[in-house]
């Protein structure tokens, strides 16, 4: 009797996966990781450029995501689907945990090891990243000055310009509460998006009721949805601001920013204002 006879239950011998492929392979079809890992381009001799180069592109492919996630959350939001909006939420908070884990590898720098291949930067600046522009305007963060840098490229401006005019996604999330019978104000409902959002005592109230109720309700879990995301963007904002302090200190920030200093009056203020003041309330 054959070994496999005696063992009718064991498993075959897993057959060898197929390696012959006329060109690509479907992975590199897929996921392109021919083109990402050659987009590194150092332009010093100091081996440290690497991972600083590296963790800049990774944060970049993480806003796109968080982009895509937030911009799910507001269509969905808009359309009253709000398991939608919260599923899309909640998979951004994971990935912001991702995001701002990138600061680790910079987190160390010291004033040397930065200076080393900082003057590689130029004029480059964060700030003019145009993805994590996309993420602050859904944040409410809205300011049209932003869209001066990128100017020069109509593809980059065209998509910022439409993302300036469309609402937030706190915009969509505070219209969602006035359908639901929460007290909105016209000012807020109706106001120009296109602006910076500012805190409103209506909404505040808003909120408190939403809080002093059932917390299983829809809107109390977006409200707790967007609040995680409102923390993590807080937090994002402060490891920025220690990684930058850590590394060249109270000095000017490459591209004419104010470094720390602009990045200290960030971190003061508070993603989604209402949701942390109405807690004083409940």
């Amino acid at each position: 009797m054959s070994q496999q006879a005696r063992h009718p239950h064991q498993a075959a011998e897993p057959e060898t996966p197929n390696l012959d492929f006329a060109g690509t392979t479907p992975y590199e079809d897929y996921v392109k990781a021919d083109v990402l890992t050659h987009l590194q381009h150092t332009l010093s001799d100091d081996p440290g450029e690497m991972v600083f180069l590296v963790t800049t592109q990774v944060m970049e492919l993480w806003f796109t995501v968080i982009v895509h996630e937030w911009e799910t959350a507001a269509h969905a939001l808009r359309s009253d689907d709000v398991p939608t909006a919260l599923a899309a939420l909640k998979r951004s908070v994971r990935e912001l945990e991702a995001l701002n884990a990138s600061w680790k590898p910079l987190g160390q720098l010291t004033p040397a090891q930065f200076n080393a291949y900082r003057g590689a930067l130029g004029e480059g600046s964060g700030f003019q990243s145009a993805m994590y522009r996309r993420l602050e305007f859904l944040l409410g963060e809205k300011s049209a000055s932003m869209l001066v840098p990128h100017q020069g490229v109509p593809r980059v401006h065209a998509e910022l310009e439409k993302a300036l005019h469309e609402p937030s996604l706190y915009d969509e999330a505070l219209r969602l509460l006035a359908r639901r019978g929460h007290p909105i104000p016209d000012s807020v409902l109706h106001r120009d998006v296109s602006a910076r959002y500012e805190p409103s005592d209506a909404v505040e109230a808003a909120w408190t009721a939403v809080y002093a109720g059932d917390e299983s309700d829809e809107l109390a879990r977006l409200g707790e949805a967007l609040t995680d995301v409102a923390e993590l963007v807080w937090r994002w904002r402060n490891d920025h601001l220690v990684a930058t302090r850590r590394a060249m200190g109270a000095k000017p920030g490459t591209g004419g920013s104010a470094g720390v200093a602009w990045l200290e009056k960030r971190a003061r203020k508070n993603v989604f204002p209402e949701l942390w003041t109405a807690r004083s309330h409940v």
